[in-house]
Parts: C-alpha cells; structure tokens; sequence
C-alpha cells in the first residue's frame, strides 16, 4: 500500500517507520519542514500529489502535564487546526482509509474501572490536560461525520493508552510520566544520588504500552482495515501506580537509592487504563513486557534517540 504518515518525525512516526513490516509498504512521511500541517493548502496539495491508499494521522502536539498546563491554548489550536485540515483534505480528494491516532486522555476523568469505547463524552475530563483532550475528540469526531455523511469514507479512530519507547521525549519539563522517570533514575544513578522525588504520593496509576507494539497495531489496522472497529482502544488493559513505574526503572536500572514525595505537585487522573475487549476480538495483543520496554527505551536513550 502507499501510506502517508503524519507525524513521521515524532516518537509514533519513527518507531512505525523502522518496524520490520514497513518494508512491505511505500510510505511518504514528510517532516514538518516539508509539509507543514498547519497550512490547509499545503495538506490539500500533499494528498492531491500522493494519492495514498491510507492515511495514518499520528501527529500532533503533544506533552506532559507541565507543559499542558503551560501553554492549553496551543495544545488546542494546533492539534485542532492540523487534524481538521488532514480530515478535510482526504475526503476532498477521495482518500477512503484514513487511521487517526486519539488519545486515552479523551476519557471522562477520576473514573474506578476500564474506560470502554462507549465511554466517550459521558463525564468531565482532566483538567491538567483538558485542551489536549477536546482537540483529539473533535478531530476523532470528524472522522466519525465523515464516515457517517459520506458514502465510501472509512475513517477510522485508534485511541491507545499511554505510550514510550524509542524516540521518546526526555525533556525534564516537556515528558510524558515514563521517560521522565527513566530521566530522573538514570541522572540520580550517574551522579550517586540516593534519592529521587515523585509528584503526589504515587499512587495514581497508568498504564504504558511499548511505542514498537503500538506501532505493530497500526500495521495491523492497515493490513486489516476491513475488520477493524471504527472506534477502538489499544493498549494492554493492565495498569500500575506511579511509584510501581519507578520502582520499574529503578529495577531495570540497577539503582539502589530511595524515593520521596512531593505531595504539593498535581498527579492528574486517579487511574486510567482502558478495556481492550474490541482489541482482542479484534485478534491483536501487544508483546513487549513493561520491564523489557524500559530496558529498550533506556538503551534508545542512551544511543540519543530521543526528542
């Protein structure tokens, strides 16, 4: 198949990029200096030029809860502006399979159990990351309207669970929760440090899926695009607490120091892990344990693979 990929350059991009199944596909993923999203006519002249059989829409603005809460105006508009224009634009050329990557942050907040499919738009959402969450409803939405209006158009929304691996964001600020952890044990071991602090009282829980068993996923919803559910969680369905995924890293690190907490700082949702029933029917698991995924994204680390 001819696949465009948004985001090509971002954590998603690049580990769908060097999957072993890649080779079987033609893949044009422009960077942002080569086609930047934010310009309709640009993405509208992209898809006329390409003609893809699939677009994979993975890319976005994205952060931890810092730096959503530092700039929700910009996590809005441009995630907004840049799957309205993606949306938009294949279905004025005629582009009939389009996978669009949401978020598990679209769920309603502080809910006890699995966040099913039909979940969606029942209850209030995170605060720390609400701005980010409304743009990823509103573009999974248009996919929805252009599937139900339009005969031919198959737009599909994949909505994964929290994600690391390779290419990851590291930044202290910018990071999401794992890499920033994988940061903080990895300084503290190389400095001798004995302790390392946690946000809240680690008790939050989350569950991380490994960015290479996503991008299989994304393979999988391509090769199979048929059978797949117009709506459909990935992840692993098993979550831990924060201090769980500390004591991970620490692990698999091989540091010995100690944690403290620092229960000024916010923590975010209570818990949040999805139910993957549509996912298995569907016939897909992820393969790569929480222990091995760290031990690979460290090494990526490591190696300065990283954004």
């Amino acid at each position: 198949m001819k696949i465009l990929l948004t985001g090509g350059r971002g954590m998603v991009g690049m580990n769908v990029l060097q999957h072993a199944r890649a080779a079987h596909h033609e893949w044009h993923a422009p960077s942002r200096h080569e086609l930047d999203l934010l310009d309709a006519g640009a993405v509208l002249a992209a898809i006329e030029r390409i003609q893809p059989d699939v677009i994979v829409h993975a890319a976005g603005k994205v952060g931890g809860i810092e730096a959503n809460r530092a700039d929700p105006w910009g996590f809005m508009v441009e995630n907004v502006t840049i799957g309205l224009n993606v949306v938009t634009s294949a279905r004025k050329v005629g582009v009939r399979k389009l996978v669009n990557l949401a978020s598990s942050c679209i769920y309603p907040a502080n809910h006890a159990g699995h966040l099913t499919e039909d979940m969606l738009l029942t209850g209030a959402l995170e605060p720390t990351n609400e701005a980010y969450a409304v743009a990823k409803i509103t573009v999974l939405k248009l996919c929805a309207y252009a599937r139900e209006a339009h005969s031919g158009l198959e737009y599909k929304s994949i909505i994964p669970c929290n994600i690391f691996g390779p290419y990851d964001n590291f930044h202290p600020v910018r990071a999401h929760l794992l890499p920033a952890i994988i940061r903080k044990v990895h300084e503290a071991r190389e400095s001798a440090g004995q302790s390392v602090e946690i946000w809240g009282d680690g008790s939050a829980r989350r569950e991380f899926m490994y960015a290479g068993d996503l991008a299989d996923a994304i393979f999988e919803a391509c090769e199979r695009y048929d059978e797949m559910p117009s709506l459909m969680n990935v992840g692993t369905g098993v979550d831990y607490s924060i201090l769980e995924y500390y004591e991970a890293a620490r692990r698999v690190l091989g540091w010995e120091g100690d944690f403290t907490f620092d229960l000024s700082r916010p923590t975010g949702m209570k818990r949040k892990v999805v139910d993957v029933s549509l996912q298995t029917s569907w016939g897909w698991r992820p393969q790569v344990s929480l222990d091995e995924g760290i031990a690979r994204t460290y090494q990526s680390f490591l190696e300065g693979k990283i954004r």
